[in-house]
């Protein structure tokens, strides 16, 4: 019989919520949450039905009764807390970035090695059926012997406006990087994962076209702000990237470019990539998940429903519902839980698992701090795995 895993989640902002709701559909307990004061924990706990509420994180993964540990706390946290979880013989879910140096994630991914322990960052978007489908057809050489070109960009708009507020914009709790780091590295993970190439070289251009916003001065949730009316705020001096463009040399000399923005009106939250191969390419836009291009030269292009019975054998796992039944953004949460917990549920570490672990995470990190200093210097820079 599968363990009934007991779960808590650290942080229960945008994120934490889509954790557990992925966490109940696996059939587990979401046990505890903890929050940054026992208040916040006890108004999260009613209001998201969760028996146990932690006003300190500690408390939390000292918890006898907690087999694994999602982290979905602020990026400035997630390395003090994933470690705590990880001392504590926890298994441990991080949002990404899984630290905010790599120094620091180099560090959780010896804590695991050596504790043995099952470890993931939340690279949700791996887990689009359609997207595990990709990986199968490049794996099978569908797209040719040859990669050329991995091109695309992400973009948003909730960061538009002057009036626009999220602690991700303040380095001291998001980071040195923002556009890059939060979305830019669900792109590069993707079209890693999807081809199989590391990304070896980097060249970089930041701009940050609001330098100067209006902090509000009371508190409001991720995304919050384009609802909210008649705030009072404080000028703020912005340093991180609103818009990033990347040139990227991958291995076997594949080369890419990359456009990442949260400035860009009307884009909700669009990761596009389009894959070139020396036969066909393949092209995705995650704001119309369920469909995908596959581009020819000498026959027509088509255009694949998401559909398992149509779907590369090795991807139907990851399509829960028939052709027809569209899945989104809170299924990709579902499918990479499946895989961490089967993995734990079958108990057998040595084996690679099929979901992105801390080392990913470390990865794109190291290939982060690249674009950063290329764009300080702008020059070109090796990524040092």
């Amino acid at each position: 019989m599968v363990k009934k895993f007991k779960v808590g989640v650290i942080g229960v902002g945008f994120i934490g919520p889509a954790h557990m709701e992925a966490i109940r559909r696996q059939g587990f307990e979401v046990l505890a949450l903890a929050e940054s004061n026992q208040e916040l924990a006890d108004q999260a706990a009613e209001r998201l039905l969760i028996p146990k509420a932690y006003g300190d994180w500690k408390d939390l993964v000292a918890d006898p009764d907690i087999d694994v540990v999602h982290v979905a706390s602020p990026n400035y946290l997630h390395f003090e807390h994933a470690k705590g979880a990880l001392e504590a013989g926890k298994h441990v879910i991080c949002e990404k970035p899984l630290a905010m140096t790599a120094e620091e994630s180099e560090v959780l991914v010896k804590i695991a090695e050596e504790k043995n322990l099952a470890n993931a960052v939340n690279f949700n978007l791996r887990f689009y059926p359609l997207i595990q489908d990709a990986k199968a057809r490049i794996d099978t050489g569908e797209l040719g012997e040859r990669i050329y070109i991995i091109q695309g960009s992400y973009l948003q708009d909730w960061l538009l406006l002057e009036t626009d507020w999220n602690w991700r914009l303040e380095p001291e709790y998001g980071g040195e990087l923002r556009a890059i780091a939060d979305i830019g590295s669900h792109w590069m993970d993707l079209v890693t994962f999807i081809t199989g190439k590391k990304i070896t070289s980097v060249f970089a251009d930041f701009e940050t076209f609001l330098p100067i916003r209006k902090k509000p001065m009371k508190k409001i949730d991720t995304f919050g702000g384009k609802m909210q009316m008649d705030v009072e705020y404080e000028e703020k001096k912005i340093t991180t990237e609103d818009y990033a463009a990347v040139l990227f040399k991958f291995e076997g000399g594949t080369r890419g470019v990359m456009s990442v923005s949260q400035v860009s009106s009307g884009r909700k939250n669009r990761l596009f990539f389009e894959i070139n191969g020396s036969d066909s390419s393949l092209i995705w836009d995650s704001e119309i998940p369920n469909q995908m291009m596959i581009g020819h030269r000498p026959e027509p292009n088509q255009y694949l429903i998401k559909d398992p019975s149509l779907m590369m054998k090795s991807a139907q796992w990851s399509a829960s519902y028939p052709g027809g039944h569209a899945e989104g953004f809170p299924d990709t949460f579902k499918q990479l839980q499946t895989a961490f917990y089967r993995y734990i549920s079958q108990g057998d570490f040595e084996k690679a698992p099929n979901f992105p672990t801390f080392r990913d995470g470390h990865n794109t990190i190291l290939v982060d701090e690249a674009i950063l200093q290329s764009a300080r210097e702008n020059i070109w820079v090796d990524v040092n795995y």
